[in-house]
């Protein structure tokens, strides 16, 4: 049996920094929650064709895990993949929540090729696996590269590892979801004009608890909170005085205090 840990994510500021090809361009630092994560594991099964058990409510097409085998098997031509999942079915255990910024689908397909990496011997360096799963989804590259904290840019596809001393982190994510496309299209239609890449200039450079210091607005931090306010109003109802927004929402988090 072969198993690996899918963390989820939070993102400390959130600032577009333009629109091309019909894709938004980011500038984020990701800071990985190493005590809030999914499981994958290979079980030994006799299967007729790709199995996946604990993501029922994800039709198969849909599920990042399942795009996440079909363009390896793409990618690489490699028969061992194919006959791997004969004999194996995946089996997810989820425990981050949906459609709450924490990037639980793209942590999930970058695990997942990850494991298979590992359990088909492929040859692909970390690199070609971030730039594979990039196809897939803007936050794999950082799942695939796995560091506990990185300033990401461009569509996603860039990420510089961030050294800075672990950050514990305390999370709040209502009984609602943010759809991550509607939030960007409110952003596009309302916000884009908003754009201002002077007004974080140097922030990348910053360790994530000091910018939280320095920048208590949470609005400030992440571009995207108030897109999810005006396309999601029920979250302006919730009590989160202190709290901070991740990426599309709905998750808020802040730093423990000791």
């Amino acid at each position: 049996m072969y198993s690996i840990k899918a963390h989820a994510k939070v993102n400390i500021f959130l600032k577009i920094t333009g629109h091309k090809e019909g894709y938004h361009t980011l500038l984020s630092r990701f800071v990985r929650v190493d005590d809030l994560y999914d499981t994958i594991e290979f079980i030994p099964c006799e299967c007729d064709s790709f199995t996946i058990e604990g993501c029922e409510s994800v039709p198969l097409e849909s599920n990042t895990i399942y795009k996440a085998y079909k363009i390896l098997n793409e990618y690489t031509g490699d028969l061992d993949i194919l006959n791997f999942f004969y004999k194996h079915k995946v089996v997810v255990t989820k425990r981050i929540p949906s459609q709450a910024g924490l990037g639980g689908g793209s942590s999930d397909a970058a695990a997942f090729m990850r494991l298979v990496k590992e359990a088909c011997n492929l040859l692909l360096s970390t690199e070609e696996l971030a730039q594979i799963g990039s196809k897939i989804g803007a936050d794999i590259p950082f799942f695939i590269y796995n560091y506990p904290s990185a300033n990401v840019s461009g569509f996603g596809e860039v990420v510089h590892p961030f050294d800075e001393p672990p950050l514990s982190l305390e999370l709040f994510t209502p009984e609602l979801g943010c759809d991550t496309s509607e939030v960007y299209k409110t952003y596009h239609k309302y916000l884009m004009r908003t754009m201002d890449p002077t007004s974080f200039f140097g922030w990348e450079k910053i360790d994530s608890k000091t910018l939280l210091g320095l920048i208590a607005d949470p609005i400030a931090l992440n571009d995207l909170y108030p897109a999810a306010l005006a396309t999601y109003p029920e979250i302006e109802k919730l009590d989160t005085k202190g709290w901070f927004f991740s990426g599309s929402g709905s998750t808020f988090f802040k730093p423990k205090t000791n």
